[in-house]
């Protein structure tokens, strides 16, 4: 493969914390380095995150949100019926 179709990879040095993610999680300091960063020319997006972890723990994260969980990060209870 030809080095032009090569993807640069992303430089930590030009990365920042997530606010979003700092504020909703609650384990957020207990993350790998790494999944806790968003490209600095961004938004704190999910798509920002500098790996992959750090995208789909955010996406749980507005999930969770969304669906009304609490603060601390644990399900409501719900009743199953089926």
């Amino acid at each position: 493969m030809e080095r032009l179709h090569l993807r640069p990879l992303q430089d930590p040095r030009t990365g920042r914390d997530c606010q979003f993610c700092r504020r909703s999680d609650p384990d957020f300091g207990k993350r790998n380095p790494m999944d806790r960063l968003v490209c600095s020319n961004q938004d704190d997006a999910a798509a920002a995150h500098i790996t992959e972890n750090g995208y789909v723990r955010h996406r749980m994260l507005e999930i969770e949100l969304r669906l009304g969980v609490s603060e601390f990060g644990l399900m409501p209870n719900v009743a199953c019926s089926g």
